[in-house]
């Protein structure tokens, strides 16, 4: 059984009498244990077919399932704040935070058992990813484009959840740290057995994926 799924997924705008098509019949698996990547050109569709599988939009025809079940079943909020998380490229972190406040704020309202001090899972996590106890009491916007990312990072972590996606994670870093954050989800996915699906249009990065997507004027292929 497949951990999360599209069955004929569509979404499009109405444009008249006419539909204009983002994502056409998208249908695709993914499971545990593996990092995948999703290519393709801007405008392609590639954060429309992440919005769809994170809940935040719902497809206009067909379903998105998390282990068979309808994730409109589930309940969209539900989804959200209990099984995925979402890292972005602008990172999106509270500027008036700490780094670790910012990794606390999806633990106060998740539905996920964690362990009582939040405040330790905060720390540990920060310590895996490289940011020091120091750099963890700094306010995030006084920290450096690749140390925010990890941050990002440390606070998808933060709920326990088993899917974790990446909406062109590296885009705003250079060579030498987008590496470094491409190593960090490899070693979700094959160490932790978490299922990470990236969003990026680097064939370079998305070479690295242990399985590959691509999007091209919104069809869904794998790799060719």
């Amino acid at each position: 059984m497949s951990l999360l799924e599209t069955k004929n997924v569509d979404y499009y705008y109405q444009d008249g009498d006419q539909r204009r098509y983002i994502l056409k019949d998208a249908s695709v698996a993914f499971e545990k244990g593996k990092l995948y990547s999703i290519l393709g050109q801007s405008g392609s569709g590639k954060t429309t077919f992440l919005s769809l599988i994170s809940a935040l939009d719902a497809p206009k025809e067909g379903t998105v399932l998390l282990e068979d079940k309808d994730i409109k079943e589930i309940g969209y909020d539900y989804f959200r704040r209990n099984k995925i998380s979402i890292i972005f490229q602008s990172y999106n972190l509270v500027p008036y935070l700490t780094a670790a406040e910012n990794v606390l704020v999806p633990m106060s309202i998740t539905d996920n058992e964690l362990p009582a001090n939040h405040q330790e899972v905060a720390y540990n996590l920060l310590d895996y990813i490289g940011i020091t106890k120091d750099k963890a009491n700094r306010l995030v916007n006084q920290l450096s484009g690749g140390e925010q990312q990890r941050v990002a990072i440390a606070r998808a972590l933060a709920t326990n959840v088993d899917i974790i996606l990446a909406d062109e994670p590296t885009g705003n870093l250079d060579e030498e740290m987008e590496q470094e954050i491409v190593d960090i989800f490899k070693e979700l996915a094959h160490t932790h057995n978490k299922c990470v699906i990236m969003v990026t249009h680097s064939n370079e990065i998305a070479q690295q994926a242990d399985e590959r997507l691509y999007l091209r004027k919104g069809v869904l292929k794998t790799d060719e």
